[in-house]
């Protein structure tokens, strides 16, 4: 019988409301992608190109957590590290977590 106002003012609301809705859920989306998966690409980036500058006589760190210099590289993903006087070990170019020691390229 009696009508509150609360009935009132829910039956215009439309098209502002939903919008309204979805802004919480594009920050989040924002947030995301400036604190997680930017910086996430960019170390990506930056450990490619730490791969690829590899060459022989660096000093480098496995992700198992062996040191060794770089004795060959090779075209095929590989490069042969000497872990000791004559023991070499190949290991994928990507395992390779940091190098240590860069050697200075040759003069001509």
């Amino acid at each position: 019988m009696f009508v509150t106002p609360a009935f009132a003012q829910t039956a215009g609301a439309g098209a502002g409301s939903a919008f309204a809705s979805f802004i919480p859920l594009i920050l989040i989306f924002a947030i995301m992608y400036f604190l997680l998966i930017r910086p996430q690409q960019k170390k990506m980036k930056e450990h490619k190109a730490m791969v690829e500058a590899l060459r022989r006589g660096d000093q480098v760190l496995t992700q198992g957590g062996i040191v060794g210099k770089v004795t060959k590289v090779q075209e095929d993903g590989l490069v042969e590290v000497e872990i000791a006087d004559g023991v070499k070990v190949k290991v994928l170019r990507h395992t390779i977590a940091q190098v240590m020691n860069k050697t200075e390229p040759a003069a001509a």
